[in-house]
């Protein structure tokens, strides 16, 4: 695919969480969709549907959204893609990186998409920091 200066100027935030946890067990778990509703806010576990290759969110004010996920993997790659009703799919690049024995940090890159003002991108970014919290007191609990 070739990139073009507009690529260039997509405007992105890395919101990290370190994690007291192995990372390959934080990967597990926040690798299980099923597990999702654990940590992600605004996601009830009835609101998941496994479809197929992917999964639906059914949610009441926007309608469901179709969910895939990267192939489960050696490199703490948790990449997803996310399409809501008429709404073109949006790319969500996570990882988890082991940093010392014991020891791991989330890192969720927020891409900022076209129809995004600033407060929704400031927005968005504290959700997803709120999320890795909930996500991180998960793993160091368990």
């Amino acid at each position: 695919m070739k990139q073009t200066n507009e690529d260039l100027t997509v405007q992105s935030r890395v919101v990290t969480q370190r994690v007291a946890c192995e990372w390959r067990r934080a990967y597990a778990l926040a690798a299980d969709p099923a597990r999702l509703p654990d940590w992600a806010s605004g996601l009830a576990k009835s609101a998941l549907v496994r479809y197929g290759d992917h999964w639906i969110v059914k949610t009441p004010e926007s309608g469901d959204a179709h969910m895939r996920f990267a192939p489960s993997n050696d490199f703490g790659v948790l990449d997803h893609w996310v399409a809501p009703e008429g709404v073109p799919e949006v790319y969500l690049p996570f990882r988890v990186i082991g940093v010392a024995p014991g020891a791991c940090e989330l890192q969720f890159t927020l891409l900022r998409q076209p129809h995004m003002d600033d407060a929704a991108f400031e927005r968005d970014a504290e959700w997803i920091a709120r999320d890795l919290q909930a996500l991180r007191h998960l793993l160091e609990a368990g």
